[in-house]
């Protein structure tokens, strides 16, 4: 048996814990903290000499020099297996709800909770025989898990080809059963459970190929997919200032997105919206198959009042998860809320270790440990030949909504679509609050390209026009111009706009959408003949009127269909009085 490998506390800051120690230790590995009869979880960040630098998840308080320091000589590492479906974790994998009935409504530092229990039965099937090859990442079996077959796989970190010696027979096991024992290349035996532990900070690459992400993933925001879209695989943030919208819109995406799995990162949130999250979750109907939405939902919670360390622990354990799930073959979203707030942690662990600060104070290797997060998602084809993905999502908190400042700028540089949320959006409750003047994507729309720019620029022209009223007043703009303010008003209102309190209207599948924006698309590309400018805005009034009744109308009903047919009475009697003009 491996003797303790123990260290002594020399120097207290904050979450910062420095410990000498004689035999040898590793970056990143996990530590303990021996104060009395807790044992308080913390990582190796910086070895310096015979010191090491630990940042501690949990509240430092009354900790003294001296006291022992335990160096396990393992990286800090998530358990992957049937059972992380519906459940609640904070960044180190406790399941809340279970450390919320052992604490009360306090939680106590030092406590840690298996995140799969022990005692669980899963019904096993297997899926290969003795005698079959196998590499690390692939299927032996599987067991079912709320809505999806979970595959129990080839732990990720074995190299070579394996042959399966044996296989467990169909039947109930636990975690700690193996159910196949796979022969290596040397002749050694080893056993396969229901779940593996993966570090959190190294990527898992367990498949034979990633691929460029071309398929849109359809969130059914109009706005996102139609203008800005998302790539299933791609990578997109949501900046903007505090109350715009960011963790609603958030919510509205994963309950909408075609995702089979979605993994929140509440990364440094308020206590009350995480609160809102979690009571809301479990009583929302999946669109998708009817069930509870957190039957494909895993939450990680850190919220503002939990230890500052355990924010960074936060998302690197729901990147891991989401990539075990992609490697079944599922296409996972991923949403971090806020990315901010994980920065604004490495700052005052930077601070901490007294390094040379960069732009605003943030670390010098913020955009790195930026690009490194994003670069996790990705679209990727399997050993088997199958295709999973990771879509990744995050919202950045800018103080001020100054998109200027370098956690925003480092997510611009690595991120393929920009979803920019404006204050005077939100103001004007014209949600989502997504500035089409400012926001861009790099991957291919549901719509049609050409009408697509066509779009943005009645847009900019609209906004130019705006712009230009508040100067020399609606009497100093002419007529042409006018009809193109109006466009873009209309086409803001009817189509980017949506009521997420509208049963109909907070989603819109990608039938639909294609199908009213190519209808919209005509009306904008008109040349209308007005009298005058009150004739005009009568004109697009009346549209405007209708076209909510439309928006609220069940796809193809007969309703849809009177509807659109009242549209295109207004556009013939438009067409009719303006060849008379």
């Amino acid at each position: 048996m491996t003797a303790k490998r123990i260290g002594r506390i020399t120097k207290i800051s904050g979450n910062m814990v420095t410990a000498a120690f004689d035999s040898p230790v590793m970056q990143n590995e996990v530590a303990f903290i021996l104060h009395g009869e807790e044992r308080l979880k913390s990582e190796i960040i910086r070895v310096r000499g015979n010191l090491a630098e630990m940042q501690v998840y949990e509240d430092t308080g009354r900790l003294r020099v001296g006291e022992h320091v335990e160096f396990t000589g393992e990286l800090l590492s998530v358990e992957l297996g049937p059972g992380m479906l519906g459940q609640i974790f904070d960044g180190l994998q406790n399941p809340l709800p279970e450390l919320a009935e052992q604490c009360g409504f306090f939680l106590k530092r030092g406590i840690y909770i298996d995140p799969l229990p022990e005692s669980r039965e899963w019904q096993f099937s297997p899926l290969v025989q003795p005698g079959d090859t196998v590499r690390a990442g692939d299927a032996v079996g599987f067991v079912e898990e709320k809505l999806f077959r979970h595959s129990c796989m080839v732990p990720f970190s074995w190299e070579g080809v394996f042959k399966v010696d044996s296989v467990a027979n169909p039947g109930v096991y636990t975690k700690r059963q193996p159910v196949a024992h796979l022969m290596d290349e040397k002749g050694s035996i080893h056993p396969v459970f229901l779940s593996q532990t993966w570090p959190v900070k190294i990527p898992i690459r367990a498949y034979a190929e990633k691929l460029k992400p071309t398929e849109p993933l359809v969130t059914k925001m109009r706005l996102i997919d139609s203008l800005f879209p998302v790539a299933r695989g791609g990578t997109y943030c949501i900046p903007g200032p505090f109350g715009a919208g960011k963790t609603v819109l958030q919510q509205l995406i994963s309950r909408h997105a075609d995702a089979d799995v979605v993994v929140i990162a509440a990364c440094g949130e308020r206590a009350g919206e995480v609160v809102e999250t979690i009571k809301t979750f479990p009583t929302l109907i999946d669109p998708r198959t009817h069930r509870p939405l957190s039957d494909r939902t895993v939450i990680i919670c850190n919220t503002s009042s939990m230890p500052v360390a355990a924010r960074e622990s936060s998302v690197y354990t729901a990147v891991t998860i989401a990539e075990y799930y992609r490697q079944m073959g599922l296409h996972v979203l991923l949403l971090a809320d806020s990315t901010s707030r994980w920065a604004q942690a490495m700052r005052e662990m930077s601070g901490r270790l007294e390094e040379i600060p960069g732009e605003e104070a943030f670390p010098a290797y913020l955009e790195s440990h930026i690009a490194s997060f994003y670069e996790r998602a990705g679209l990727v084809r399997l050993h088997n030949g199958a295709t999973g993905s990771v879509t990744i999502g995050g919202a950045v908190s800018p103080a001020g909504g100054n998109f200027e400042e370098p956690v925003t700028q480092a997510t611009l540089k690595v991120v393929g679509a920009f979803h920019g949320l404006s204050r005077s959006r939100s103001d004007a409750r014209r949600y989502p609050a997504i500035d089409p003047l400012i926001s861009w994507s790099k991957y291919r729309s549901i719509i049609d390209e050409i009408q697509r720019m066509r779009g943005q620029e009645i847009l900019r022209k609209g906004n130019d026009v705006a712009q230009m009223m508040k100067v020399v007043g609606e009497e100093g703009t002419s007529l042409p111009d006018y009809i193109e303010y109006l466009k873009a008003e209309f086409f803001d209102f009817v189509y980017l706009q949506q009521n997420a309190f509208d049963p109909v209207d907070e989603a819109t599948p990608e039938d639909r959408q294609i199908y009213v924006f190519e209808f919209i698309y005509h009306i904008l590309d008109s040349n209308f003949t007005f009298k005058n400018k009150d004739e005009a805005l009568h004109f697009f009034q009346q549209l405007r009127q209708v076209f909510r009744g439309w928006n609220s109308a069940q796809w193809k009903s007969e309703e849809f269909r009177n509807t659109e047919e009242e549209i295109r009475g207004l556009l013939h009697e438009r067409a009719v009085s303006a060849s008379h003009a």
